[in-house]
C-alpha cells in the first residue's frame, strides 16, 4: 500500500492525485478487510461521520481507534467499494477537500473527504438510496397512464379514493407518523416516494394550521434557500422570509401534490408496543370516531421543541388578567393599550413583544438569563451566505451540496468553524451590541463564543434572530426587567428583587421540554425514560449536559425502544434528515438486515 505520508510536495500541488491515491489505498484496505491499515490512513485527531451507510445509524467515530472499532463490527456486512471523486478536489490552507461516491452491499452513497498531511481529517459517508428500491424519479419517473383501450381501467383519482378508504381501515400502515407539521409532511412525502405505506396524523383541521394558528406577525427567520422541502423547492419568486400563513398554504398544497396520506382532525390517545409481534397498537380519534392502528414503526414528529414549559408561580391562580404560554399567543390585536409582561427573552419573546409594541401595548420583557442576539442580515450574509443564498447558487452550491457540506463538519469541531463567523458579526454590528447592552440587555455569544447555530444544536434555546424587536429593546421602546418571578398578584407580576410590574396579560415565553415528554403522555413514562432526552450533543455547555454523545440525541435514528423514532428540527433538518430516517424505515419494510452500530446510551431522562 502506498504510504500517504510520502511525497507531500507533489501531492500538495495535485489534489486530484492525492485524493485518488487515498481512495484507492483505502478501498484496497477495506477489500482486504485490513482494518488496521484502513484506520491508519486517518489522522490522529480525525472524525468519520456516517449517516446510515455503514452503521444503520447516525454516528460519528473519532480517531483511529474509533474507526477501527466501527470497521471491525461493520465492514463485512457493508462491503464498501467503488470509491471515487465526483468533481475535482480543491486545496485550501493545507486541507484537500473532495466530494466522493461509493457503493455498499445495500445501496449507493455520497460523501465528503478532507485530507491533511497525516491522513484523513474528516470523512462523511451517507446512504442516498437502496439498491433495487430506488425512488421513482428521473429516468425511473412513473409513466402515469397506460395507453390503449381498457374496459377495466382504474383512473388516478379512483386509485387515490380507494387508498383513502383502505389505508388505516382494511389495510394497516407500516409507519404511523404522529404530527403533521413540516417534519411529518416531509417524512410522509419520503415514505410515499419509497413505496412504504404510511399515515401522517395531526389534530388540526388542515395541513399548515400549525403555522396559521400562531400570532399573525410570525414569519420564518431562516431564509428561503435554507427552507426547501424534499422534491419540491420553493419557486424562484418566493419571499426570502415567508409569512406564517403563506407557509401554511404551501404545506397544505405540498401535502396534496405529493399525495401524502394525511389524516387531519386526528388525535392519538395512547400507544403501546407488543415486543412479541413487533407491532404498535395506536388508539386514535379521527374526527370524533375511535380507531385502532397497528403499525410496525411509530414516528414522533410533534416538533423538535417538545411540550411547552409552563411555569408554576405562586399567585397564578389569583391573577385576574389573561395569561398563556407563547405557543398559545393569538397575536397582538386584542391587547392594544394594555400592559403586557412577557416572561422570557428569546425568539418567541422578542417576536411577541415587537408585535405588541406595534399595536400600542405597554410591553415589558422579563429577562431571566442572558440571550444571544444576531441581526438577520448579518446571519444571512456571514452565517449562511456561502451555502444558502443566491450567491451560493451562482457558485454552484445546490441545496443538496449545501446540506452535505453542513453534514460534513463533525459536531465535535463545528464550533471552531462558527467562532470566526461570530467574531466578524461582533465587529460588523458593534454599535448595535453596544446600544443593546447599554439598555441593560444581558447578551452572550454562547459558552465558547460560537454563537447561534451551536446554541441551537446544543440546547435549542437562548437566542434570537433579530428582525426588529431587539432594536426596540435597544431603543427602550420595549421595557426591560431582570430576574425570576416571585409571585403574581391580582393585577401584577412581582420579581424576586421586589420589582412590581402591572399587567393585564402575562405571556410565558418559557420554552419547551424534550420531545420524549410527548412519549410519556402517549405511551408511558417508562418508555420516555427508556429512550431518554431528545436533542443536544452532550457538549457540557449550558443546558446541554455531558457526557459527549457526538450526534443529536435520539433524532432521526434508532432509539432504545424498538420501532420508535423521533423526527423534527427546522425546515432544513426536516428536509435533509428525513432522507436518512426514510431509508432506515424502508430497509426494515423490505426486510433488509439493519444491524445498528453504536446505539445511543441514555444519560439524561429529560
Amino acid at each position: 500500500m502506498t504510504d500517504i505520508l510520502e511525497q507531500p510536495t507533489d501531492r500538495a500541488v495535485d489534489p486530484q492525485r492525492r485524493v485518488d491515491e487515498w481512495l484507492r489505498d483505502f478501498e484496497t484496505a477495506l477489500a482486504a478487510r485490513d482494518v488496521d491499515a484502513a484506520a491508519g490512513m486517518f489522522a490522529t485527531d480525525s472524525f468519520w461521520r456516517d449517516l446510515v451507510a455503514f452503521t444503520w445509524n447516525l454516528k460519528t467515530v473519532e480517531g483511529r481507534d474509533g474507526v477501527a472499532t466501527m470497521l471491525h463490527e461493520r465492514l463485512d456486512d457493508t462491503d464498501p467499494r467503488g470509491f471515487r471523486t465526483t468533481e475535482t478536489p480543491t486545496e485550501d490552507g493545507g486541507v484537500v477537500s473532495a466530494w466522493i461516491a461509493f457503493e455498499t452491499a445495500t445501496g449507493r452513497g455520497e460523501g465528503h473527504l478532507r485530507l491533511v498531511e497525516e491522513g484523513a481529517w474528516t470523512l462523511l459517508t451517507t446512504l442516498q438510496e437502496l439498491a433495487g428500491h430506488e425512488e421513482s424519479k428521473g429516468v425511473r419517473r412513473p409513466r402515469g397512464t397506460t395507453h390503449g383501450a381498457d374496459r377495466n381501467r382504474v383512473t388516478w383519482s379512483e386509485q387515490r379514493d380507494a387508498e383513502e378508504r383502505e389505508l388505516g381501515y382494511t389495510r394497516q400502515p407500516y409507519v404511523v407518523i404522529v404530527g403533521g407539521g413540516q417534519g411529518g409532511i416531509a417524512l410522509g412525502a419520503r415514505m410515499r416516494q419509497l413505496g412504504v405505506p404510511a399515515l401522517v396524523l395531526d389534530k388540526h383541521d388542515r395541513p399548515g394550521d400549525q403555522w396559521r394558528g400562531r400570532y399573525k406577525s410570525l414569519c420564518l427567520h431562516d431564509p428561503v434557500w435554507y427552507d426547501h422541502l424534499p422534491y419540491m423547492p420553493f419557486p424562484d419568486n418566493w419571499p426570502v422570509f415567508a409569512p406564517k400563513d403563506k407557509i401554511g398554504d404551501w404545506l397544505e398544497m405540498y401535502t396534496r401534490v405529493m399525495e401524502v396520506p394525511y389524516w387531519s382532525k386526528t388525535t392519538c390517545t395512547s400507544a403501546s408496543y407488543d415486543e412479541t409481534e413487533g407491532e404498535w397498537t395506536v388508539h386514535v380519534e379521527r374526527d370524533g370516531q375511535p380507531l385502532v392502528l397497528r403499525p410496525k414503526q411509530l414516528v414522533i414528529a410533534t416538533g423538535m421543541s417538545g411540550k411547552p414549559n409552563i411555569p408554576s408561580f405562586p399567585g397564578m391562580d389569583r391573577f385576574e388578567g389573561e395569561q398563556h404560554h407563547s405557543s398559545r399567543h393569538p397575536g397582538p390585536d386584542a391587547y392594544a393599550g394594555k400592559k403586557v409582561v412577557v416572561i422570557g427573552a428569546n425568539n418567541s419573546a422578542h417576536d411577541i413583544c415587537g408585535a405588541l409594541w406595534e399595536v400600542g401595548a405597554d410591553v415589558t420583557m422579563v429577562q431571566r438569563s442572558s440571550t444571544h442576539i444576531v441581526k438577520s442580515d448579518s446571519l444571512m450574509d456571514l452565517g449562511l451566505g456561502d451555502l444558502y443564498s443566491e450567491r451560493a447558487l451562482a457558485a454552484g452550491v445546490t441545496t443538496h451540496k449545501a446540506d452535505l457540506t453542513f453534514a460534513s463538519l463533525p459536531y465535535r469541531i463545528m464550533h471552531e468553524f462558527q467562532i470566526p463567523i461570530y467574531d466578524k458579526i461582533r465587529e460588523r454590528d458593534a454599535d448595535f451590541y453596544e446600544r443593546l447592552e447599554k439598555a441593560g440587555f444581558r447578551h452572550d455569544w454562547g459558552d465558547d463564543g460560537s454563537g447561534l447555530f451551536m446554541k441551537y444544536l446544543r440546547r435549542a434555546s437562548g437566542y434570537y434572530i433579530d428582525v426588529g424587536a431587539a432594536e426596540l429593546v435597544a431603543n427602550g421602546d420595549i421595557k426591560l426587567a431582570h430576574g425570576n418571578v416571585r409571585e403574581l398578584t391580582e393585577r401584577s407580576v412581582i420579581l424576586e428583587d421586589g420589582t412590581e410590574l402591572d399587567a393585564d396579560l402575562v405571556v410565558y415565553a418559557t420554552g419547551y421540554g424534550s420531545m420524549n415528554g410527548w412519549v410519556a403522555d402517549l405511551i408511558g413514562q417508562d418508555v420516555a425514560d427508556k429512550v431518554g432526552k431528545c436533542w443536544g450533543l452532550g457538549s457540557d455547555t449550558t443546558k446541554d449536559p455531558g457526557p459527549w454523545e457526538g450526534e443529536q440525541r435520539n433524532m432521526w435514528k434508532p432509539t432504545r425502544q424498538e420501532g420508535l423514532w423521533f423526527h423534527g428540527g427546522n425546515l432544513h433538518q426536516s428536509r435533509h434528515y428525513s432522507l436518512y430516517l426514510a431509508l432506515q424505515l424502508k430497509a426494515r419494510y423490505e426486510g433488509i438486515p439493519t444491524p445498528v452500530y453504536g446505539l445511543q446510551e441514555v444519560h439524561h431522562l429529560s
